[in-house]
C-alpha cells in the first residue's frame, strides 16, 4: 500500500513534538500519537509541507482551545473508545514523507493514515484554527525531514 496524498483533513499517526518539548531542544516526539492535517502547502521546489494538530485524550483546560472528537468518528477511524480533543493552539509542520511518521494500521509500514476528518467537523477545526491563529494564540513546531 503506497503511502497517502497529504490532503486536510486526513488523520495520520505521527510522533508529535509538544511546543514545550521544541522549546526544550527536544528533537523528537515521546509518543507517537494521532494528528490531524490542517493545512498542506508546496514548496518552491514543489515539496509538500504538512501542518498537523495534535490528538490527545487530555481534556483541555480551556475548552474554546480543543475540538472533542464525536465518538463516531474515533469508532470510523479505528482510534479508541476514550474521549479525544484535537488540541488547537500548537501545530507540528514538516515535509511530508518525514521520519517522524508512524504506521498506523496493523503495523504496515505505509499505513500512516487512518483515514479522513468529516468535512463539517474539518471546517470547524479549520474556523477555530484560524481564529485562534489571528489571535496569537497558537504556536508552530517545525520539524526536520
Amino acid at each position: 500500500m503506497p503511502f497517502p496524498k497529504p490532503e486536510p483533513g486526513l488523520v495520520i499517526r505521527y510522533s508529535y513534538l509538544w511546543l514545550e518539548e521544541y522549546k526544550m531542544g527536544r528533537e523528537e516526539g515521546v509518543k507517537d500519537r494521532p494528528c490531524a492535517v490542517i493545512l498542506v502547502t508546496k514548496t518552491d521546489r514543489d515539496d509538500e509541507i504538512v501542518t498537523v494538530l495534535p490528538v490527545t485524550h487530555t481534556p483541555p483546560a480551556e475548552p474554546a482551545f480543543a475540538l472533542e472528537i464525536p465518538p463516531e468518528t474515533k469508532r470510523r477511524l479505528g482510534l479508541d473508545h476514550d474521549r479525544s480533543w484535537i488540541v488547537l493552539t500548537e501545530s507540528n509542520r514538516f515535509i511530508w514523507l518525514g521520519p517522524d511518521l508512524r504506521p498506523a494500521i496493523g503495523g504496515d509500514p505505509d499505513g500512516v493514515a487512518y483515514g479522513f476528518l468529516p468535512a463539517k467537523f474539518y471546517e470547524r477545526m479549520r474556523s477555530k484554527f484560524i481564529a485562534i491563529l489571528k489571535s496569537n494564540r497558537a504556536a508552530v513546531a517545525p520539524r526536520s525531514g
